[in-house]
């Protein structure tokens, strides 16, 4: 595997699933928050995003944490893998709740305090809707293997099974 997903409702622990999945690969691991939000929570022009996406993804080796759908097939046409965090939709929101109420986003720091309103809290209650139709465009990617992991006990084990195959 050289170039891998990760996506999931917002909550889910993509970036601490990733932080370990690049721990044990060695890839090099792009936060799409980091890449996208601009200070003060300000969403780039769309153009800008598509461009810093595709410098991005011109890499030979990466691993990807964020969904962006609007970016989800150019991304997933050069991935080897995507791994989709399903988790409970309340386990994600009390996660994103108390990330937001307790400031625990130290690798954001220049873009201050999270937002936590109503369509960031929507979005996450509707987020499995989204996810299915994600993982379906997913599955139409043929060199593409797709794992979807719901618990956290899940992306341990995956993880684990990854020093034993040595990938």
């Amino acid at each position: 595997m050289k170039r891998i997903l990760v996506i999931g409702s917002p909550g889910a622990g993509k970036s601490t699933f990733s932080k370990q999945l690049a721990a044990k690969t060695g890839l090099p691991l792009i936060h799409l928050d980091d890449a996208y939000w601009q200070p003060g929570w300000m969403r780039p022009p769309t153009a800008e995003w598509e461009q810093r996406v595709e410098q991005l993804i011109a890499a030979e080796t990466w691993i990807l944490d964020g969904n962006y759908t609007s970016t989800l097939k150019r991304r997933a046409a050069l991935a080897d893998e995507v791994i989709v965090l399903t988790y409970p939709r309340l386990l994600c929101l009390y996660r994103a709740i108390t990330r937001a109420l307790l400031n625990r986003r130290p690798d954001q720091k220049n873009l201050g305090r999270e937002p936590l309103n109503r369509e960031f809290l929507s979005f996450i209650w509707h987020f499995p809707k989204l996810a299915q139709g994600q993982v379906e465009q997913l599955h139409s990617f043929p060199h593409l293997s797709v794992v979807e992991l719901r618990s956290d006990t899940a992306a341990r084990r995956y993880l684990h099974a990854l020093s034993i195959r040595g990938d």
